[in-house]
């Protein structure tokens, strides 16, 4: 693990996010009415921005199609046409059938069964890891804000804003950076769900990939 800034603790970490939070106010993440809403939005905004997810779900939920049953039995190319405005739309497809086959087959469509608390956290994100097309900040993105598990979502603005900083080095990788930030905050999904909340919006407004405003930046301080 090559983290540059290990001088850095926990109620620094804190101390940012508390900054963000002043800046931003609270987020409310994640944007769903159910959290099989939710787990369905998390496989198909990846790569793409959420305002094409949002148009892909309202189309489910105009035909009526977003549950378990319906999308068990939906076939996948014409699925593939109503979620087209996510970019990749077969691929996805493909993805969010083979994540309702698991869920269906291992727990009967379930959410209560999938995020039972008897359920070890890191055993059931093998399990969701080990369906194909979902790696880990999907999965991490489905425990965190569908199931309420304390986990620590990594995303491309986590590693840029953090990286910048100097908290972090470019050579870690998903698990050494969330191990970071679960070492070093307390384990509250509450907490990590704000968090990360507020650091994408840190991204999408200040710390872009190029042309960053670092002069307006909230954590300039920092």
């Amino acid at each position: 693990m090559s983290f540059i800034n290990n001088q850095n603790t926990g109620s620094s970490l804190l101390s940012i996010h508390h900054c963000l939070l002043d800046c931003f106010g609270p987020m409310n993440w994640w944007p769903g009415d159910s959290a099989l809403e939710i787990m369905v939005g998390a496989i198909l905004t990846q790569n793409t921005n959420w305002n094409n997810v949002t148009k892909a779900i309202k189309r489910l939920k105009s035909k009526d199609l977003l549950n378990v049953k319906s999308l068990i039995k939906i076939d996948e190319q014409y699925l593939g046409q109503l979620i087209k405005s996510c970019g990749y739309y077969n691929l996805k497809a493909k993805r969010l059938k083979n994540f309702i086959s698991f869920f269906y087959q291992k727990y009967h469509g379930s959410i209560d069964l999938l995020f039972n608390n008897n359920n070890d956290l890191f055993s059931l994100r093998g399990e969701l890891l080990s369906v194909n097309g979902i790696g880990p900040e999907t999965a991490d993105s489905i425990l965190l804000y569908a199931g309420e598990k304390p986990i620590f979502v990594v995303d491309a603005y986590t590693r840029r804003i953090f990286q910048r900083h100097k908290y972090i080095s470019s050579e870690d990788n998903y698990e050494q950076i969330q191990q970071y930030f679960m070492k070093n905050l307390p384990m509250d999904y509450k907490l990590y769900n704000e968090f990360h909340a507020q650091i994408v919006m840190l991204g999408k407004k200040y710390c872009k990939r190029n042309n960053p405003n670092c002069q307006d930046c909230p954590l300039s301080d920092f």
